[in-house]
């Protein structure tokens, strides 16, 4: 063959070569969000990509067969090359050192560091070859992976294992900050919000059961129905006397049916109210999200290891933990809790740290106590007087009000404001 062809057939397997070593590292670092996306939409070469990766081994075998034909051959031809033109050893020696050189960066180096940087332009033009490629290649790859899936199995190692690897919440977490730009940000804070719900429990989002509004079917029809017309809520719990002695809840328009009919007594109510459903304490919020969903309920009674009801929560609560409060005014987010010009925050005794720590990105420690009146006890060690200070991770929490033994409202200064405030005081 004449040196010209042999040339010209040495820079063709260097581009083969540099194709196989491209496709195989595009191929490997595919997006697989982003490439069945695209499969879904039915673009073709996405399609081919996903089934070819869904067999690894096979696909590498390919890969693998190709490159290192192109390569050998390569050699071949320069050693051809080396022995027409120049007889001595050193020649030799010369040619393979700048042949490897050469090959290391048009066909390794090179077009891999594009292949990585550029993905889906190298890997999916490169998947047509491959899926037509395969077809003549099928039995010299069926015999390598044999062998080699063979070798794989000794080791505990099986194809099908890269089908089985699944992301943790931490990794999935990863992904959805890397996404970026490509995530809108309020999409991004709902997909970081779901993530977090299996970190809540229904507790860090109950009502307390001192502030469940029921219908209480001891009081008079006046007053009941009073009740109904003031209620804010659909559902309303009907007890006898105290919540400990629940009956049931009932859907505020039938009970507003029966106002309106002059119907409302206590069979009447009973016969409306729909059986109680009753939560562990503990129970995660994802898990109680399904079970809400398993159960066709809205409304559940937080109960402890006593069977004791401790609160009630709802699934507009375990919604709103992932699209955030029903109102898009800053001032009025959270219940309860009103900003002052002085940097300050007068909050309710009842309102959740985990309610405050997510609006207004603070730290306050939320193992041990759910509640605001629950931290500052576990501070003092003592029965709350109105006007005692705590310290607590640089927050400055003071008790505006004191009733009964519980903290009714309290005023709370973040680590800036709370150590202008005690400069001021000492000044």
């Amino acid at each position: 063959m004449p040196l010209a062809a042999l040339f010209g057939l040495l820079i063709a397997l260097l581009f083969i070569s540099a194709f196989f070593s491209g496709s195989e590292t595009g191929l490997m670092t595919l997006n697989r969000y982003r490439l069945n996306t695209r499969a879904d939409k039915g673009e073709r070469a996405a399609r081919f990509a996903r089934r070819m990766l869904k067999r690894p081994d096979r696909l590498i075998g390919t890969i693998l067969l190709g490159n290192t034909f192109s390569n050998n051959l390569a050699a071949a031809i320069v050693a051809i090359i080396t022995a027409k033109l120049f007889s001595n050893s050193t020649a030799v020696l010369i040619t393979t050192a700048v042949m490897t050189l050469v090959m290391l960066i048009f066909s390794e180096v090179t077009p891999k560091t594009l292949a990585a940087l550029h993905p889906e332009r190298v890997a999916l033009p490169s998947a047509y070859v491959y899926w037509y490629l395969r077809l003549p290649l099928f039995p010299f790859v069926w015999a390598v992976n044999l062998i080699s899936n063979g070798i794989l199995r000794l080791f505990g190692v099986t194809p099908e294992d890269a089908a089985q690897h699944s992301l943790s919440s931490e990794e999935l977490r990863t992904v959805v900050l890397e996404a970026g730009a490509m995530i809108p940000q309020r999409h991004q804070k709902m997909l970081l919000s779901i993530l977090d719900l299996e970190k809540a429990t229904v507790e860090d989002i109950m009502v307390p059961r001192n502030e469940i509004i029921g219908i209480d079917i001891t009081e008079s029809r006046e007053q009941i129905r009073e009740t109904i017309i003031a209620s804010q809520h659909t559902r309303l719990p009907v007890f006898d006397g105290s919540i400990d002695h629940l009956k049931g809840v009932v859907h505020l328009r039938r009970a507003v049916r029966l106002a309106a009919e002059d119907k409302l007594d206590t069979e009447s109510l009973l016969a409306l109210a729909a059986e109680p459903y009753y939560v562990p304490e503990g129970t995660p919020l994802n898990q109680q999200l399904l079970n809400f969903q398993n159960q066709k309920r809205r409304v559940g009674f937080v109960v402890d290891e006593y069977g004791d009801i401790q609160g009630l929560v709802t699934l507009e609560d375990i919604l709103e933990e992932v699209v955030g409060e029903f109102t898009s005014d800053p001032a009025t987010r959270i219940k309860n809790v009103y900003a002052d010009a002085d940097g300050s925050y007068r909050v309710s005794g009842s309102v959740t740290i985990r309610s405050l720590n997510r609006n207004l990105n603070w730290r306050l420690p939320t193992k041990g106590p759910k509640t605001i009146n629950g931290l500052v006890l576990e501070q003092l060690e003592a029965l709350p007087q109105t006007g005692a200070q705590v310290a607590i991770g640089g927050y400055t929490l003071e008790i505006t009000d004191a009733r009964a033994n519980v903290i009714k409202s309290a005023r709370i200064w973040p680590p800036k404001t709370g150590l202008a405030q005690r400069k001021a005081r000492a000044a």
